[in-house]
């Protein structure tokens, strides 16, 4: 019985690796084809068991890419612990990217940047709002839509500059005196942080 049923996973496998999601402007739909391809081969191959649910299954459609470029840059900021901006319209962001800062506008390229520790700015109207992020993830989407996603997050005016100045000290302290691999890293990622801080409110 586990003889058959391996073999016909497999072919269900082989089936659905032969499609791939284009990267492209055009919209994912609610359910996509594939996706019903998929349960179907599933439902004849095992018809005891549910098929598993795909990504697509958790993904909410996005609204349609408008064929004029919008006035205003929809942002999505979250953290694991909390969400700081929802549904928010901008003019733009300036995100830390690892490549350097990046500028985003109402209309820009789909993109996929990895963040740094620095500066995000969100700028609406004459209104900056500027947070200190330790790193993460920024989605650009092709319809004026931004997902930011950061491991740490804090309002760059809540920050203590002296106590910046005292990790920095501390960190430095700690890796030129690290003697294991381990230490070394981790006295060199509170270095790298503690800098992108010290740079942040003074630059």
């Amino acid at each position: 019985m586990f003889r058959h049923s391996s073999r016909f996973l497999t072919r269900v496998a082989t089936t659905t690796m032969r499609w791939r999601r284009p990267f492209s402007s055009t919209d994912l739909p609610a359910e996509s084809v594939a996706d019903s391809k998929f349960a179907e081969a599933w439902t004849k191959a095992i018809p005891n068991v549910d098929p598993p649910k795909t990504p697509s299954a958790f993904m909410t459609p996005r609204p349609p890419t408008p064929s004029s470029i919008p006035s205003k840059l929809t942002v999505n900021f979250v953290l694991p612990y909390s969400s700081e901006l929802s549904g928010k319209e901008v003019d733009m962001v300036i995100i830390p990217a690892t490549t350097g800062q990046m500028g985003v506008l109402p209309g820009h390229v789909a993109t996929i940047a990895e963040l740094k520790p620095g500066v995000l700015s969100v700028h609406e109207g004459n209104d900056v709002n500027k947070y200190f992020v330790s790193g993460g993830f920024a989605f650009v989407h092709s319809n004026s839509y931004a997902d930011i996603i950061a491991i740490e997050a804090v309002p760059l005016d809540h920050i203590d500059p002296n106590l910046v100045q005292k990790g920095l000290t501390e960190f430095t302290q700690k890796l030129s005196t690290a003697s294991t691999d381990v230490e070394k890293a981790e006295a060199q990622i509170g270095v790298d942080v503690h800098s992108a801080l010290n740079a942040a409110l003074t630059g």
